[in-house]
C-alpha cells in the first residue's frame, strides 16, 4: 500500500505526482507534522489516503519550509536522531513462535518447521541443529515494527520540489 499525492494545479509536470509507499510516507508526514504543524496540521489526515490535502498557499509554504529545513540542516539532524531512536528500541518477541525459534503452531508444522534441518551456519548461531521459524529466522526476536519505517533528508526533498510545483494536493 501506498500514498498517491495529487497535485491539483501543477505548474510543472514535478508538481503532478508524488508517491511513497507506507513505509515511506508515514515517516515523511510525521516529520512534515512535527516541524511544522502549523501548515501540515491543515490537511486533515495525511497518514491516511482518503483525499485530504492541502491548498495551493499552504503546500506551498509547507514545501518552502522543507525546503529551509533541508538547507539548514534541520532535516539531517533529525534523521540521524530518529535513526539512532531506533537502533536503540528493544528487539521484541517473535509472535509466531512465542519467542522460542521453532515455530509449532498449524502453519509451522504444516511447513515442516519444528523438525527442519538447520545449516551449520544457522545451527552454530542458534545453538540447535534442527527447528525453525520464518518469522524470526529462528532467532526467538525481531527488531521493532517502528525500524521497518524510513526516512532520509532525499524524501523531504523530493516531497518539497513536489509541494511548491503541485497548487495544491489530495492524498489517495
Amino acid at each position: 500500500m501506498g500514498m498517491d499525492v495529487i497535485g491539483k494545479n501543477a505548474k510543472t509536470e514535478r508538481g503532478e505526482y508524488f508517491r511513497r509507499n507506507v513505509w515511506g510516507w508515514r515517516p515523511l508526514w510525521d516529520y512534515a507534522l512535527t516541524m511544522h504543524s502549523d501548515i501540515a496540521g491543515k490537511a486533515g489526515s495525511g497518514h491516511y489516503n482518503d483525499g485530504d490535502g492541502l491548498n495551493a498557499d499552504d503546500a506551498y509554504s509547507l514545501g518552502l519550509a522543507l525546503y529551509d529545513d533541508v538547507a539548514s540542516g534541520v532535516t539531517a539532524r533529525y534523521v540521524a536522531e530518529r535513526n539512532i531512536e531506533l537502533s536503540n528500541l528493544p528487539e521484541v518477541n517473535c509472535e509466531y513462535c512465542d519467542a522460542t525459534g521453532i515455530r509449532s503452531d498449524a502453519v509451522g508444522v504444516d511447513m515442516g518447521m519444528p523438525t527442519r534441518e538447520l545449516d551449520p551456519v544457522r545451527a552454530a548461531v542458534l545453538g540447535r541443529t534442527h527447528g525453525w521459524c520464518n518469522g524470526c529466522d529462528g532467532r526467538g526476536k525481531n527488531e521493532d515494527f517502528a525500524t521497518n519505517y524510513s526516512l532520509e533528508v532525499e524524501d523531504v526533498r523530493e516531497f518539497a520540489n513536489f509541494l511548491v510545483e503541485c497548487g495544491g494536493f489530495e492524498i489517495w
